[in-house]
């Protein structure tokens, strides 16, 4: 049914943009002008990292 496809397709794109969301709450940390493209990277991969952990843990309980 199509209905339920775009049910399915929102959902995805709902999480999708949350985590954006979330990860843009980082960018105070990578807008320094003294980070290379390097820590930029490395703080993305953590903010992400935090994000997932954080997730995980808070849905399992």
């Amino acid at each position: 049914d199509f209905g339920d496809q775009q049910r399915v397709r929102y959902r995805g794109r709902n999480v999708v943009e949350r985590c954006f969301n979330k990860l843009k709450q980082w960018r105070g940390i990578a807008m320094r002008s003294d980070k290379t493209a390097r820590n930029y990277h490395a703080g993305l991969c953590l903010a992400a990292t935090l994000h997932w952990l954080t997730s995980t843990f808070s849905n399992t309980a």
